[in-house]
């Protein structure tokens, strides 16, 4: 991994990062670290610690959430579901959801917006 980061937090194009280092656990919070944005959608790597987590929300975009490790709780439509590290699941646009760390989790959200 290089040290060469841009001040936004996003990654320089070319370089090769270890996912699971570009965010840490802090006790007892979520940290966030944006991976890239643009106009068509955002990739966001979160580390939650045991205990924290989203409260209930809707966005207007499908999201993807690939849990890099640990495992989360997450409710979608008020349906829970455990996902765990290596697993992923979308979370569709408009559908109540939340995540919840049972124990501590790093997830990466890509959210994709439409043109």
């Amino acid at each position: 991994m290089t040290d060469d980061k841009k001040t936004s937090g996003e990654l320089n194009p070319s370089q090769v990062y270890n996912l699971f280092d570009l965010a840490e656990y802090a006790e007892g919070s979520v940290v966030s670290r944006t991976i890239a944005k643009n106009q068509t959608g955002t990739c966001t790597l979160f580390a939650f610690d045991s205990g924290q987590g989203l409260s209930e929300h809707s966005a207007p975009f499908d999201a993807l959430v690939q849990i890099v490790d640990g495992q989360a709780l997450v409710t979608i439509g008020g349906e829970k579901i455990t996902v765990s590290k290596g697993e992923l699941v979308m979370m569709p646009a408009n559908i109540p959801h939340a995540l919840q760390a049972e124990k501590r989790f790093k997830m990466l959200l890509t959210m994709f917006k439409e043109k």
